[in-house]
This record gives structure tokens, C-alpha cells and sequence, in this order.
């Protein structure tokens, strides 16, 4: 079938005079989860992981993707013609100079990428590289998708509805009033929002077009006097369309976005390069396009009301990674389960509380060397069995209607080694370091984050991604503009912002271990230095006591996590019947030195 779908896409490509294609893993609003309709990439190559980059000549085919899909991607690019290119090795070419490789026989050769669903930084900077190559030409302004994919999937038809205001806390009036003023503040007449999760939390309107994240397919321009949403209006629900009205936003069709931006009159626009998509881009008909949207830094801060439903909803999710603990271990050692198994044992259990509504990313359930594998998601092809021995690395989360959770819990199914034992200590030493750091507001993340990686560090030890991201208010559960990580991000943090606290170790080939909680950042102390924060967790879940080294713990860190399983005891228990309750009365007892 693939063999059929290349065969097609090289006459399509020798009709446009085109020496090759690029199909990246992104759609028009680059989001974490693309809809079926845009997955052309999967359309391609045959690979469906989440992260990668099909490359297509007139002779040869190539993909790019990461460590987490190595092994899948061999398997599923078997007797394709692809070949695997595995990003981030040693002696992997980029695919820019790949293409330089590949057609550097050819005079003013030209590369095509689709101008809308590649964003404006990532064309720009493939431009650039491409020009360092030979001179190669890259042409944006074609689809071949449109002429091969015969049976393409239509757009999500899900309804959109409205996000009470009891759950939203502010009025998508006075949020888009907000919008503005902050406009008007940096002299800009108007501004197209691109991203669902800024529209859906702008408008307080949900969806279930795309997987895992509570949002819908759609456009807003917005001006200083006029707002219009480009979505199909057949998914709006009576509710949408009056909320809609009563905050002055208009509705038009999805596909008339680019006709809009072309009659768009004024000086100036706002367009974010990193989300806009570059045909829409080059279409808007005015003389300045700047900078980053205003959105997700109000996005960020969450009012009473959202964090009281964050509050409810991690009752609700702790409720179920109760039920779901107790069972886990007597599972195992009765046989019969895998790390997709126990997937669907937890889906199900959240599923089981009131206002559930979805999972809010792909769990990830990583039994021993599989733990080692960040981000690894368990598939048939990979899934193995679980022993009553070693540790499980399962990093989940839910939507629910007031809510969205993220947690992560390294398990011990049974006896662990002393290594497992010493770094599932240091990492809980990050992570507690973290929870009882207190600081200055204004602080950025960077500053934070070499609190959850000393001890790892003084062993010559780290972890490769970042510490903390923001989660949305039943929306997606990674969230920006503020992130903890080594990386530079000068984002400021403020009282109101949800941020994970997730310091974790992979030895390759061994075992991985991660601790997450969500945490809200709240205020501490105001002193003649000015005001002080501190985070306070919002997850509620026992911590697995057994793989620790208590040894290792400070008295601070010590008594840190004794009162934090109080804290779970006393909020959980009310909630659960008698054998639940028992079990995490002895999850939560007080842990002493021997």
C-alpha cells in the first residue's frame, strides 16, 4: 500500500516539477495531537508514533524520528522503501542536508512543504537550510495530499459546547476585553489566534476534535472592534452560538480564514511565528506582523474558581489511583498482566468518577528497561508482561470537566535492587527539594530547577527534559508560556500558576524512575525584600515508600513527605470504603528511620 501511495505522490510531484516533499507530524494549529485529516504523514510513510518527519525524492524516501520510536518505526517501515533516520544519533544528517545529499545532481532543485501545516519558524528556518545546500528552492504553496489521499478523514464533527463559568471563573467577555488592552499596550490593532487550547480558553468553549485535548478545530480574529470564529458551524451547539452572541463574536466558515486575512485592512497584526501557519501568514494584507500572543501567559494564572476545580477533580483522580494501587500488586502477582493492561485498568477506574471526560495525554506505563525510555508508550508490538519484581514507571493523567491531572508514580512490583533503591531516592529528593523551595516572585523556572537535580548532579547524574510544565484548566494538560528546566525560559512565575514538579533517572537498558505531582504556586511571605511563593501540591497520591533508602532522606525531607501522605490521608479517605481506606492508611503511615 505504501509502495501504491509514494508512487502516486512522485507523479503528483513530477507533474508540479518537484525534486521532493516534506511531511512533517503537524497540522495548521500545531498542536500535541493532530487529527486523523492531517496525518499525512502517517498517510505516507506507514509510521503512526507521534513525533517524526517523512522525506520523499523522485528515487528514495526517508524518516525522521526519535529514540521512543525506534523500535516501532523499523518494524512499521518494513518493505516500505523507507528508511529509518534515527534522530539525535551520531552520524544521522540532518534532512536538510540529507536533500543536499540526495539532490545535489540536480540543477534548481526545488523541495515542497505545505505552507499550511508547517508554521512560519519552522518554514523560515528550513528555507534557510535548504539554501546552504546548493541553493535548493522550497515551495509551500502545495498539497499533494489533496490529489492522492483518496479516502482522507473528514474534520472531527464533535459538538462544541460551553465550559460553565462556575468551572471558567471569568466571562469570555471580559477575557477577550482583557485581550485587547493588552493589544492596545503594545499599539496592535488585531491578532489571529491559531491555537485551539488559546481559543477554546478564550471563548470558554470545548470540544473533542482532537485527541486527549478538550478543544476544537477552528480560527479567531480578533480586532479591536470585531471578533470572528472561522469553525464549522454545524458542530455548535444552541448554547455555543447564544454564548457566542452575547460576547460579541461572530461565526464564519472554517476555510474563509485566509479570504479574511487577505481583506484584513489594518497597519499591523499580531501572528505568532511559532503557531501561525505560514501560507495563512503570508496571506494577512498589511504592512507589520509581531511578536508572541498575549494569551497563554493570561492562560497561565488560574482564577478561584479554576483552581477550585482542580482541587475536586485530583480528589476525584486520587480516589481512583487508589483503588488502582491496591489492585496493582496483587494483579501482577496473580500473572496475566502487561503495561497495556494495566492502562486500561486505570482508564477504566478514572472513567468510574463524575466529570470524567477523557485522558488527558497517552499513559505512559514502562516496566524496567522500558521506564528507561522517556515518553515510551506501550503499543502491541512493544507491550510486554509484568513480574512481581523491579520497577513501573506509569506517568498519567485526566480531563475532567472542572479539571485536568497529571501524576506520575514509580511502583515497586516487588524486591528492587539497591541501585533501583538509591536512585528512586535521589530522584524523591529532587522532587521534595522542589516542594519546599520558597522564593522570590518574578523568579523564573530556570532558576528553580537545579533544586530538583542537586543530589542527582553531585553523582554525576542528570535527566535530559524539563522539570515542570503548566497544566490547563480542563484543557491541554501541557501548557505554557512557563516551564522549569535547564534550558533558559525567562517566564516569570506568579501566584495562580499549575506547574508539574517531575524530576526523574533513566539508565538505559535498566530501569527508568520519575515523581510527579501537579503543584499550584502560591503565595508564602511578604518581607521588605519584597513577595515570596512557594508550591503547594494539588495532586493527592500516595508515594511509593517501598524503594526507599531512608538513609538518604534528610529530617527536612523526611518529615516533608510524612506530611504530605497525611495531608492525602485525611483528604482521601473520606472518600473511599472500608478496604480502600485500610490500604492507604498503611500507604500513608508515617515512614522512620530504621
Amino acid at each position: 500500500m505504501i509502495i501504491e501511495r509514494l508512487a502516486a505522490l512522485r507523479e503528483v510531484m513530477k507533474r508540479e516539477r518537484l525534486d521532493a516533499f516534506i511531511f512533517p507530524s503537524t497540522d495548521p494549529h500545531h498542536g500535541e495531537y493532530v487529527p486523523d485529516h492531517w496525518k499525512g504523514r502517517e498517510f505516507i510513510s506507514g509510521f503512526n508514533g507521534s513525533a517524526g518527519t517523512a522525506v520523499v525524492t523522485m528515487q528514495e524516501a526517508a524518516l525522521w524520528t526519535d529514540s521512543r520510536y525506534f523500535l516501532a518505526a523499523e518494524e512499521q517501515l518494513r518493505g516500505t522503501s523507507f528508511v529509518l533516520m534515527k534522530q539525535g544519533m551520531e552520524g544521522t544528517p540532518s534532512i536538510a542536508e540529507w536533500l543536499g545529499q540526495k539532490l545535489s545532481a540536480i540543477n534548481g532543485a526545488e523541495v515542497g512543504m505545505d505552507g499550511m501545516v508547517n508554521d512560519v519558524a519552522s518554514v523560515e528556518q528550513m528555507k534557510m537550510e535548504l539554501r546552504r545546500q546548493g541553493g535548493i528552492t522550497l515551495r509551500t504553496n502545495f498539497d499533494p495530499l489533496a490529489l492522492i489521499w483518496k479516502d482522507r478523514p473528514e474534520l472531527p464533527p464533535a459538538p462544541i459546547v460551553v465550559h460553565p463559568l462556575d468551572y471558567a471563573g471569568e466571562s469570555a467577555a471580559h477575557k477577550i476585553g482583557r485581550v485587547r488592552e493588552a493589544l492596545r499596550e503594545r499599539r496592535v490593532y488585531g491578532m489571529l489566534v491559531s491555537a485551539l487550547d488559546d481559543i477554546a480558553w478564550l471563548l470558554n468553549l470545548r470540544g473533542a476534535d482532537v485527541h486527549c485535548n478538550p478543544v476544537f478545530v477552528s480560527y479567531l480574529l480578533l480586532t479591536q472592534e470585531t471578533a470572528t470564529l472561522f469553525v464549522d458551524r454545524s458542530k455548535l451547539t444552541t448554547q455555543a452560538e447564544v454564548q457566542l452572541e452575547r460576547s460579541g463574536v461572530k461565526v464564519d466558515d472554517y476555510d474563509h480564514v485566509a479570504d479574511a486575512l487577505w481583506d484584513y485592512g489594518e497597519y499591523n497584526i499580531l501572528m505568532d511565528k511559532g503557531e501561525t501557519a505560514y501560507t495563512l501568514y503570508q496571506k494577512a494584507a498589511c504592512q507589520e506582523k509581531v511578536g508572541a500572543s498575549p494569551i497563554p501567559a493570561m492562560k497561565a494564572v488560574k482564577n478561584e474558581a479554576e483552581i477550585a476545580g482542580y482541587r475536586r477533580s485530583m480528589l476525584r483522580d486520587g480516589v481512583a489511583m487508589v483503588q488502582f494501587l491496591r489492585w496493582l500488586k496483587p494483579a501482577v502477582e496473580a500473572g496475566g498482566e502487561t503495561e497495556v493492561s494495566i492502562d486500561r485498568k486505570l482508564t477504566a477506574l478514572r472513567a468510574e468518577q463524575e466529570n470524567f471526560r477523557d485522558i488527558s495525554f497517552d499513559t505512559i506505563a514502562g516496566y524496567q528497561d522500558h521506564g528507561a525510555i522517556v515518553h515510551y508508550e506501550a503499543t502491541p508490538e512493544t507491550d510486554i508482561p509484568l513480574r512481581p519484581e523491579g520497577l513501573l514507571l506509569l506517568d498519567s493523567g485526566a480531563q475532567y470537566a472542572d479539571g485536568t491531572t497529571d501524576i506520575t508514580r514509580t511502583i515497586a512490583l516487588g524486591p528492587v535492587t539497591e541501585e533501583q533503591r538509591h536512585v528512586y531516592t535521589l530522584v524523591l529528593k529532587g522532587h521534595i527539594q522542589l516542594s519546599l523551595l520558597k522564593f522570590p516572585k518574578g523568579a523564573s523556572g530556570t532558576q528553580l530547577d537545579a533544586l530538583a537535580r542537586k543530589d542527582l548532579w553531585r553523582e554525576g547524574m542528570n535527566y535530559m527534559h524539563g522539570t515542570g510544565h503548566g497544566v490547563g484548566s480542563y484543557l491541554n494538560v501541557h501548557e505554557g508560556p512557563h516551564q522549569i528546566r535547564m534550558e533558559w525560559k525567562p517566564t516569570p512565575l506568579v501566584a495562580g500558576m499549575t506547574v508539574t514538579n517531575e524530576p526523574g533517572l533513566y539508565l538505559a537498558g535498566k530501569f527508568g524512575v520519575r515523581i510527579e505531582n501537579t503543584m499550584i504556586i502560591e503565595p508564602y511571605m511578604k518581607t521588605s525584600f519584597g513577595e515570596f511563593l512557594q508550591l503547594q501540591p494539588l495532586t493527592l497520591c500516595p508515594i511509593d515508600k517501598a524503594p526507599i533508602d531512608v538513609q538518604l532522606l534528610t529530617d527536612e525531607e523526611l518529615q516533608w513527605l510524612n506530611d504530605y501522605h497525611a495531608r492525602v490521608y485525611e483528604e482521601l479517605s473520606p472518600l473511599l470504603d472500608e478496604a480502600h481506606r485500610l490500604w492507604l492508611q498503611e500507604a500513608t503511615a508515617p515512614l522512620a528511620r530504621g
